[in-house]
């Protein structure tokens, strides 16, 4: 901490001698007064400039008294200039309006290429620090990406765009149950924690989805209750204030119909009010018999401009699935994985669908208090119903013959969420101070029924699995009783879990040296009441400290480091008795961002360690009973490298490694099954990804293009711990998939082929209950063409 303090002091002595500098502030505009984001704002004749963000503002620090021209450009728009002048120890505010429209603007982000990579987070992450000067890793999926890969959910290839990402334990398109960092990363959405159960969220379609924001290493800061592995933030699509529409048809393989309508527009003639309609409707089979994904979903959002400082936005989502039993995405056999066919089902033809009812209602206040400071005030509702049933079986011979079981899964969550935070942007002599400050609430209650099972075999009746029957089992389809209601139910069956929490938290980014080095200092107090299971609420409190640096080399280069600590509360019913600990350790995360080609590209090179202490894992002797062990102590270190943006005029490409140990360091008293060293479930060591999108500029293909990317996962550990069987770790896992497309005016058709060496892929582990592995298949390779509309 001595070398820590003498380097506050030096930076603190230093900045006296840039105390002269000025500085240039503005924003820039369409020609129908939106904000213009992404613009490249520099001054001639040197290297200095900055970005504009998503309010279209942009700030040039440590400018030397003077006098200057700015030239403001944007790929295919024409460059515009403006003098300005700059005295010592002051701010010149300046403003330009482009000749375009914002819709022409977005035009011209489609036509180019240049909408791969972002500069900004989202509001709803609270930040106003540009990534490129975050301290963290971030990576953004942007709405051209989600297109070209033809994605339509979460669970749709999204994860080959981020390093170090994988899914396991998916439950088809239900859930998205994504890890990283060596466990799973939290969900959010529109900047609230939307997990609560171990199986949710519902994946999100893709229709009213803008981007997807990737917070790599400490999430829990500002963002509620968090893993220290990181998190996804959702951002749903808001009215633009231009009026335009799309419309989008999708045919596939294995049944594929989708049709999705986007609307965005004007509601009052002075553009105070506005709207954004979003819908989609599908029907989806499965490349495995008798299995389905029907979904549909409807997501208006309305806007209004209270005054010049004051908006406010509503939107409401709802999302309905049916869908067969989400058991059917599992096999089982004691003769190792991938030894039954990639069609393999144990699902009987008639068994009833799984139907869920997912509603979302957000509203969100911004006020502009002044020009330095902002409020931001959203709450959100979340009622999520769902009636079902898994699939699992009972047992399993090791001659393979089974007994299936059909547990009853009806399920209940509601959440209500709130947020109140501030952001500040001032100077105290030649420090920069980028202040963030707030408050979270949430109250979360999750409902589910269990507590029925149904056999639908019987002795001397097995399920074959080498010659399966799929009419009506011997022992018929199950009948469930629902006569009370849900609630009864849990209450009775221990199917009840519920938190509430409170957090407050302060952080201030000072920035020295007219802002090339940036000093983070943070905190946050959180305290949380839960239970789960039918075990008693357990209480935990604790303040988190996070300490950032970041400096910039250049304009276009900054190195960082982060440290930061973990506390999660977590809740279950001990195997030996006793109350269950919160999650608690630290993050320690340095790397180096550098955009390329005045920013049309970009590179994040990250180096982390994760330690996590007294995290509970499933009981490795009996996965069905719904005890826990704790582990002990964990450790999560690696390597991460992602890229992103436009290369040329025209090639757009993603690419990623990340390189992963997640291992046991210590263990708690008492535990038997597993050692020091051993592999932490569910990651490979060796992530690598890829996406190429080319498009034609000249000649007779103009217009048409042509993507290919790939996945190759090696080193995979499996899914869950087992202490009877160690010949575990999967083969490496190899993915290609590319297609064509042609876009001109307004229309655009694209097609793709995914699995194109039709490869048998999957993901699985080995159960000692059971004695016996399991997997879940990729389907082969499959077709899909879209065509799109806009107007």
């Amino acid at each position: 901490m001595k070398n820590f303090y003498i380097l506050i002091l030096v930076l603190l002595t230093s900045v006296s001698a840039f105390a002269q500098n000025g500085r240039i502030s503005g924003q820039i505009l369409s020609s129908d007064g939106q904000p213009a984001e992404q613009v490249s704002v520099g001054i001639k004749g040197t290297a200095r400039g900055a970005i504009s963000d998503n309010q279209g503002k942009f700030t040039i620090e440590r400018v030397k008294p003077g006098t200057y021209t700015l030239l403001v450009s944007f790929v295919g728009v024409a460059t515009q200039e403006k003098e300005v002048s700059v005295a010592a120890g002051e701010t010149v505010n300046v403003s330009f309006t482009l000749s375009e429209n914002a819709n022409e603007l977005q035009e011209v982000i489609v036509k180019s290429g240049t909408s791969y990579k972002s500069d900004q987070f989202s509001s709803s992450m609270k930040l106003l620090t540009p990534i490129l000067e975050t301290p963290q890793n971030v990576q953004v999926v942007t709405s051209k990406v989600l297109a070209d890969q033809q994605i339509i959910s979460m669970s749709d290839g999204l994860i080959r765009n981020v390093s170090g990402a994988v899914r396991l334990e998916h439950w088809g398109d239900m859930y998205a149950n994504i890890s990283m960092r060596g466990s799973q990363i939290q969900a959010f959405r529109n900047g609230f924690n939307v997990v609560n159960s171990y199986w949710g969220p519902l994946t999100e379609d893709m229709s009213f989805v803008d981007h997807i924001e990737f917070v790599k290493g400490p999430a829990g800061f500002m963002l509620a209750n968090g893993d220290p592995s990181g998190l996804y933030n959702v951002v749903t699509k808001k009215p633009t204030g231009q009026d335009k529409g799309e419309v989008a048809f999708s045919v596939g393989s294995f049944g594929l119909y989708r049709a999705t309508l986007d609307l965005d527009g004007k509601l009052s003639k002075d553009s105070k009010f506005l709207y954004r309609l979003n819908v989609a409707a599908q029907n989806k089979g499965s490349f495995r018999p008798f299995e389905y994904n029907n979904r549909y979903s409807i997501a208006p959002v309305v806007s209004y401009q209270i005054d010049e400082k004051t908006k406010l936005t509503a939107e409401y989502t709802l999302q309905y699935a049916k869908m067969s039993n989400v058991g059917s995405f599992y096999v089982f056999s004691p003769d190792g994985y991938a030894t039954l066919p990639r069609d393999f089902t144990t699902m009987p033809q008639g068994l009833a669908p799984t139907k869920i009812n997912d509603h979302s209602v957000f509203v969100n206040l911004q006020h502009q208090i002044n020009s330095d400071w902002k409020l931001t005030a959203q709450v959100g509702y979340f009622n999520y119903q769902l009636a079902g049933s898994s699939m699992w079986p009972d047992s399993i011979k090791p001659s393979g013959l089974m007994y299936r079981g059909v547990g009853l899964w009806d399920a209940k969550s509601e959440m209500t969420l709130g947020q109140v935070f501030v952001n500040g942007d001032v100077k105290t002599g030649a420090v920069r101070h980028r202040i963030l400050g707030g408050i979270d609430l949430g109250s979360k209650n999750y409902f589910a029924d269990w507590s029925q099972s149904y056999a639908l075999d019987s002795a001397g009746a097995e399920f074959d699995p080498k010659n399966p029957y799929y009419g009506t089992p011997v022992m018929g389809f199950p009948v469930f009783d629902r006569a009370m209601n849900l609630e009864s139910r849990a209450a009775a069956g221990g199917g009840l879990q519920n938190q509430d929490y409170t957090g407050l938290y302060l952080q201030d980014e000072l920035g020295f040296l007219d802002n090339r080095i940036r000093l983070t200092l943070a905190g946050r107090y959180t305290y949380v009441k839960q239970s789960a299971y039918g075990g008693p609420n357990d209480e935990a409190k604790h303040f988190t400290p996070r300490v950032g640096l970041s400096v910039s080399l250049t304009k276009n280069t900054s190195l960082y480091a982060l440290y930061d600590q973990a506390f999660i509360p977590q809740s279950g019913r001990l195997k030996n008795g006793g109350s269950v600990k919160p999650i608690t350790g630290n993050n320690t995360e340095f790397g180096v961002k550098r955009d390329w080609a005045e920013g049309r590209w970009n590179t994040t090179l990250a180096f982390y360690r994760i330690l996590k202490n007294n995290e509970l894992t499933g009981d490795p002797e009996s996965q069905a009973s719904g005890l826990s062990i704790v582990l002990g102590q964990k450790r999560a270190q690696g390597v991460e490298f992602d890229l992103r943006g436009t290369i040329i005029n025209g090639l757009n490409l993603t690419a990623n490694y990340a390189y992963t140990i997640a291992e046991v360091t210590k263990l708690a008293e008492g535990i038997t099954d597993m050692k020091v060293g051993d592999l932490v479930p569910g990651y490979a060591k060796h992530t690598t990804n890829a996406w190429l999108s080319y498009k034609v500029q000249h000649g007779s293909l103009k217009n048409a293009g042509i993507s290919a990317g790939f996945t190759y996962l090696a080193g995979r550990a499996t899914t869950n711990w087992s202490t009877t069987n160690t010949a575990l770790n999967q083969p490496d896992y190899f993915k290609l998939d590319g297609g064509v497309f042609w876009e001109k005016n307004n229309i655009r058709l694209t097609a793709n082929v995914f699995n194109i060496l039709d490869k048998y892929l999957y993901s699985g582990g080995y159960y000692d209950w059971l004695k016996a592995y399991y997997w879940q298949a990729d389907p082969p390779r499959n077709y899909r063409l879209s065509v799109t509309y806009k107007f």
